[in-house]
């Protein structure tokens, strides 16, 4: 080991140390990776953090959590050297997403900081810090397994060598193909939801209710109403283009917008605060219902349609979806229901919505389901649909000629964790690497952190 290299890390740790006790801080140092220390405090808080998050810890975490940070290290180490950059818009939107999601969870942004014991802000910095850092690492592993090509006879070897306890069951899966219509909303009702946005907006501007309350009390988005209609910092691509529009539009924190449609509903906005290219605002959103005559009106036409097309013959299914179907996603795929799970057309049957497998459950290939109402997850409105069932594969080991696509990940998968492996290998072999006594005691995942005696001085 270069003894100048050594010498600067443990300068750099008795630096820290120094900085530390002048600040009257107890700290504990129990790994030193190159010239970055572990503290103690670092593995406490990464700790506390799997267990609000609920993640499972295979072993003592007093080894896992200071060996994964360690391996963090490495991966951190190696993006410095590649210059390895993340856009900050990137990094804010999924902190502003996990901020908002503890604040939804424990109930107010007063109750995030008293659970975690840190100010908001604290908490933001950090997370940025750890958000980076992840983004950071993926980009080094992308790196080091661009270059994997794989063939088919690379597929088939791998599976051939599987023992016969490591070949995967694939249960049931489907192919679904889709009609939707989205039944017409009288326009009264559209003209009462606005009458009631335009309500509360008045009662904001006299100063008669707050903004907050009303969302809470009346917001149909349940997302952000337990949060008096907050919806946290967000860019614009994150937001409903209409609705970012508005927002970014407004200044004056004490002013209601204008009643904003989207794809959701209607809106009224109230602007929180600017930063950047991203801002808080709130919202109440009401979505106008559709009546019961307009779903029976557009049940009634699929279930002529499909008449049409199952008894009388007179067109098929495929042809009629580009100029019948509404919805977006299927429509230009002859309505072929794509699974943005795997990005396959199959589907575990828990994978689909409730509605359409029961539908799906009493169909066999090339049946067409009798017209069925279901709320669209996109929109969070009913809509009317038929579906047709295109294949059924009944639960199975899983075989090269009907998975082929599973099996081929499974390969890419091992193949991208063997080179890591062996990358991480060389790396630990290159670096130095202290653990203290108290952390050394461990049975490690990876080989090779505890180095000699000899190499250490």
């Amino acid at each position: 080991m270069n003894a100048r290299r050594i010498f600067f890390a443990l300068a750099a740790l008795a630096s820290s140390v120094i900085a530390l006790a002048q600040n009257n801080i107890a700290e504990e140092v129990a790994w030193v990776v190159g010239d970055q220390p572990i503290w103690k405090s670092e593995i406490e808080e990464q700790y506390n953090n799997l267990m609000y998050e609920k993640q499972t810890i295979q072993g003592d975490p007093y080894c896992v959590i200071p060996e994964m940070l360690a391996v963090e290290k490495l991966y951190l180490h190696q993006a410095d050297i590649d210059t390895v950059e993340v856009s900050d818009a990137m990094v804010q939107a999924e902190v502003d997403a996990r901020l908002n999601q503890y604040v939804a969870m424990l109930g107010s942004k007063e109750k995030m900081e008293e659970y975690f014991r840190k100010p908001m802000a604290e908490m933001r910095s950090q997370m940025t810090d750890m958000v980076r850092n992840n983004y950071r690492v993926r980009e080094v592993q992308r790196s080091l397994t661009k270059g994997l090509k794989v063939t088919p006879s690379d597929v088939r070897r791998y599976f051939d060598r599987l023992p016969e306890d490591s070949i995967p069951y694939v249960p049931l899966q489907v192919e679904v193909q889709i009609i939707t219509i989205n039944p017409r909303i009288p326009r009264q009702e559209i003209e009462d939801v606005k009458a009631r946005l335009r309500d509360y907006s008045d009662r904001v501007t006299k100063g008669e209710s707050e903004f907050s309350t009303l969302a809470v009390l009346y917001s149909e988005d349940p997302g952000t109403a337990v949060r008096g209609g907050e919806t946290g910092f967000m860019g614009r691509g994150r937001l409903d283009p209409e609705y970012a529009a508005v927002a970014f539009n407004l200044n004056d924190p004490k002013k209601v917008s204008k009643i904003v449609e989207s794809e959701y509903g209607y809106h009224i906005i109230q602007l929180i605060e600017k930063r950047g290219d991203r801002i808080n605002t709130r919202h109440i959103l009401l979505r106008p219902k559709v009546s019961a005559n307009d779903l029976a009106d557009a049940t009634h036409r699929l279930d002529s349609l499909r008449t049409d097309i199952v008894v009388n013959k007179r067109v098929n299914f495929e042809e009629v979806v580009p100029y019948v179907s509404q919805d977006k996603d299927t429509r230009a795929n002859r309505g072929m229901m794509v699974n943005s799970e795997n990005g396959t057309t199959r589907f575990a049957m828990s994978e689909l919505p409730q509605e359409i497998a029961l539908k799906v459950n009493d169909l066999q290939p090339g049946d067409i389901s009798e017209a069925f109402v279901m709320m669209d997850p996109k929109l969070n409105r009913e809509v009317v649909a038929i579906v047709k069932l295109t294949s059924r594969i009944e639960g199975h080991k899983a075989n090269l000629s009907d998975d082929y696509q599973t099996i081929k990940g499974m390969y890419e998968e091992s193949e991208q964790n063997r080179m890591i492996e062996e990358w991480l290998s060389k790396k630990i072999a290159q670096t130095y690497i202290r653990i203290e006594d108290g952390w050394r005691d461990c049975e490690f995942t990876h080989k090779g952190w505890i180095k000699e005696k000899a190499s250490d001085k």
